[in-house]
């Protein structure tokens, strides 16, 4: 018996070969750090500092963000 199978068999898988889609790779598994970005809090502030950064307007919880980064030493 030849190793190869029929002529009619070959055909087959060969025809399979080129139309089959191929098979996608499974996706990589997710970071275990959590994801950048903004997360909601509540937080006690003296009057004062809170009207101090609300007095340029819109923008005034980014500029305290910024603060804070620069006096954790994170910028």
């Amino acid at each position: 018996m030849r190793r190869g199978g029929s002529a009619l068999d070959q055909a087959e898988a060969a025809f399979k070969a080129v139309t089959s889609k191929p098979v996608e790779a499974a996706p990589a598994p997710k970071s275990q750090t959590p994801p950048a970005g903004k997360e909601l809090v509540s937080l006690r502030l003296d009057r004062d500092v809170l009207e101090h950064f609300q007095e340029d307007g819109p923008g005034w919880q980014e500029r305290i963000n910024a603060a804070l980064r620069v006096s954790a030493g994170l910028e």
